[in-house]
């Protein structure tokens, strides 16, 4: 695959990340002007790509994603090489779509701004994909650690629901000789990072609370603190597990200060959903990679990384799986990592094959 190792590469050496990944955009439009898609839609929800074979909107229809933002380190979470299997995909599919059925239309999305959360809103927001009659959306995630071209399956959740949460403890400063006469939130602080610590633990439902940072006073001797910050990042494997979760973190930051005297607020930073699959979407991935073949195992534990694609499950079915990308493979977002260029071929294979499912059905 030369053509597509080279591609894969050069995106790797232009990484741009959430809302910058111009390089991307138009390296997948210049690639798509090379072959027959019905539509193109170009900055969608930012630097998004969708094409669409197939002249009928309300034609039953399947969708693809891949994201394409890079980390501020780079492309150390393979974002590239997803670019890159759609592109290939938009490839077969062009090769063969006239055999498919010709009441059916395959959507191929390539979303910016996934690392932060916002791309695939802003994707939605744009009104596009509300105007095809999306019967299932399906995504990937290369995994490290499995054996190259395994499938990975969650039944149910994939990828873990989390958010950032800042809270804001506001007191009042005083002299540091009379520090009786101001209300000092410090003591608070440390209530509440031992009550989140409490949070961390299964019970029948996965909660995990981790300290991110603490912001407590200035440093200035003569004057006792008035204001804080603390910020957790919250994560559950339910979306409903999420709002539990997030609901007992406030109502628990809202009574310490409360008894301290204090005024509390709060915000969210980089919300995720759960991504819940679905079952029947599942199943049509295990019957396309037994198809191919490649190896199928169960992940029963869902991974407690997030991921925006959440935000499509939310409103079409669908469902996201992993993929092998060797069993010695430095981890995601590692320094090191690199996405193997061979995994390119079998993973468009897969979602072709998703696709020749949904048109035969």
């Amino acid at each position: 695959m030369p053509d597509y190792k080279s591609i894969r590469h050069a995106l790797h050496e232009h990484p741009q990340t959430a809302g910058n990944e111009q390089f991307a955009h138009d390296t997948i439009v210049r690639h798509l002007q090379t072959l027959h898609p019905d539509k193109v839609y170009t900055n969608v929800g930012g630097y998004g790509v969708i094409a669409v074979w197939g002249k009928n909107p309300q034609a039953p229809t399947v969708a693809f994603r891949a994201d394409t933002d890079a980390l501020p380190i780079g492309h150390r979470c393979g974002h590239d090489g997803h670019t890159t299997i759609l592109l290939r995909l938009a490839e077969l599919i062009d090769e063969k779509f006239s055999i498919l059925n010709s009441q059916f239309s395959i959507l191929l999305l390539w979303q910016p701004a996934e690392e932060t959360g916002t791309g695939s809103r802003a994707v939605l927001d744009s009104g596009i994909l509300q105007q095809y009659d999306i019967r299932a959306i399906y995504g990937l995630h290369n995994l490290p650690s499995y054996p190259l071209g395994t499938v990975v399956l969650c039944p149910h959740t994939f990828a873990a629901a989390s958010t950032g949460v800042v809270y804001r403890l506001d007191g009042r400063e005083t002299h540091a000789s009379t520090p009786e006469l101001g209300v000092n939130p410090g003591l608070a602080v440390s209530e509440i990072i031992n009550m989140f610590d409490a949070f961390n633990g299964h019970d029948g439902e996965f909660r995990q609370s981790t300290l991110i940072c603490v912001r407590l006073g200035e440093p200035a001797f003569g004057t006792s603190a008035g204001h804080a910050e603390v910020m957790f990042t919250l994560r559950a494997f339910t979306n409903d597990a999420m709002e539990r979760l997030l609901a007992d973190a406030n109502a628990a930051v809202d009574a310490i200060a409360a008894r301290r005297k204090l005024t509390a607020s709060r915000s969210l930073v980089e919300p995720f959903r759960a991504t819940e699959n679905n079952p029947v979407c599942v199943k049509a991935i295990e019957k396309a990679a037994h198809d191919m073949p490649l190896d199928v195992v169960y992940k029963d534990i869902p991974n407690r990384w997030s991921e925006d694609f959440a935000e499509y499950l939310l409103e079409f079915p669908g469902a996201m799986f992993g993929i092998g990308s060797g069993e010695h493979q430095p981890e995601l977002h590692h320094p090191s990592y690199d996405f193997p260029d061979a995994l390119v071929e079998p993973a468009a294979k897969l979602f072709f094959c998703l696709a020749s499912q949904r048109a035969s059905s």
